[in-house]
């Protein structure tokens, strides 16, 4: 599964990242990269839990790809 991730610049000069297609689905981090590694973390705990609520359908694994504006 990929995942499109939008990257954008917050506050206090951290990067914010939000997975559109997983609702509340965001993280942050000081870096790009940390940003990222942090999304795809988000993306799989986010996709464990909706399976465990059974309001998924058991997946693969999740790529997360950045998209930045």
């Amino acid at each position: 599964m990929e995942l499109k991730v939008i990257v954008s610049k917050g506050e206090a000069g951290y990067y914010v990242a939000r997975v559109p297609a997983l609702k509340g689905c965001r993280s942050q981090g000081r870096t790009k990269a940390e940003v990222l590694a942090n999304a795809r973390d988000a993306a799989a705990l986010w996709l464990e839990v909706e399976q465990d609520k059974h309001t998924v359908r058991p997946i693969g694994t999740a790529e997360v790809l950045a998209v930045h504006p």
